[in-house]
């Protein structure tokens, strides 16, 4: 069985490729990456080493680059983590977005189509949804919620889903769609909420926190997160959309001062800045199709998990401070300049 991670050198695909190259010793893993700036191929160094994994540098929307991959590899099974994920970003440059992840996904798509994969699954958000109300506790996003974006991001993801099923309903194209939860863990990129107030906390730096801090995401351990696709793309249905969370609702704030509690710092590091444009109010998943159909629920608390991920970055001082200081880009050089 060969199958195609593209994505695989950011946070939540490299952590799958490890997954499944500990899990699937009898299955090829094939990364592609672009390798843009939250790309990092110190995450896949032990993949690196290892026979059944292959590493491809290539732009999802690079049609010639990614059909060549295809014909040179022919793979079973797609999973599609590539994308441009950070909504701030989004902001100041949308059609960066739409390139990767509306275009790519296409490009993708299109390939998939030629050469017969047996299952191609689209990783996406719940951003999709939009947001829910504070005061209703009682609500939670279903895979029956309305698409409703608030961010070039999420609209991107939004419109590459509905390309991923109009595929499927056109041409047959055996996909499957799972929309996940905020992640965290091993190899999150500092620019986002809980490694940067890892890092930030560490250093005694002001931890700005948008607005009040009263925004609310349900947070999902990245493991999890992996065995949930894992079970979509073995035993899934095909055509349906899967949702993924975690049970794990926090308020910004109370993840921060979490983060502060466990590492013995001082809750006056915390500072309030003009909120995000747009700012969604609360995510909260329902994974019972999840459960009933597949089996899964998460296994991993909130606290049990932030503990994790911060003796992570306490343990892999290395791996955020070469991202800090840029040096992670010179990895790659390292290890393909004379291939």
């Amino acid at each position: 069985m060969k199958v195609i991670i593209t994505g695989g050198a950011g946070f939540i695909g490299g952590n799958f490729v490890n997954y499944m190259l500990e899990k699937y010793r009898q299955y090829e893993i094939i990364c592609i990456d672009a390798l843009t700036y939250a790309g990092n191929l110190e995450t896949l160094e032990e993949a690196l080493a290892d026979p059944n994994f292959k590493f491809f540098k290539a732009d999802i929307s690079d049609r010639s680059s990614i059909y060549n991959i295809f014909e040179e590899e022919k793979p079973d099974i797609v999973v599609n983590f590539a994308a441009e994920s950070h909504v701030d970003r989004s902001i100041e440059a949308p059609e960066l977005f739409l390139k990767t992840n509306l275009m790519g996904t296409q490009v993708l798509l299109d390939v998939c189509r030629k050469y017969g994969i047996q299952r191609y699954h689209q990783v996406s958000t719940d951003e999709v949804y939009g947001d829910l109300p504070l005061d209703r506790k009682d609500l939670f996003f279903t895979e029956d919620t309305p698409i409703h974006t608030s961010s070039p991001y999420s609209a991107s993801k939004a419109g590459a889903d509905l390309l991923v099923q109009a595929y499927h309903r056109t041409y047959g194209l055996p996909a499957t769609i799972s929309r996940c939860s905020n992640n965290y863990g091993p190899y999150h990129f500092p620019e986002k909420l809980i490694p940067l107030m890892i890092v930030n906390a560490l250093h005694d730096k002001p931890l700005s926190v948008y607005g009040k801090g009263e925004n609310v995401r349900d947070w999902l351990y990245v493991e999890d997160h992996c065995s949930a696709i894992d079970l979509i793309i073995h035993h899934g249905r095909i055509g349906e959309v899967y949702n993924i969370g975690g049970h794990n609702e926090r308020t910004n704030l109370q993840v921060v001062k979490t983060i502060l509690r466990e590492l013995n710092k001082t809750e006056k590091l915390i500072t309030y800045v003009t909120d995000r444009a747009g700012h969604d109010l609360r995510y909260a998943i329902d994974p019972t199709k999840m459960h009933d159909e597949l089996g899964w629920f998460p296994k991993t608390s909130f606290d049990e998990g932030i503990k994790k991920t911060i003796n992570w970055y306490l343990e892999n001082e290395k791996w955020w401070t070469n991202i800090i200081s840029g040096a992670y880009k010179e990895y790659y050089q390292k290890m393909y300049q004379n291939r």
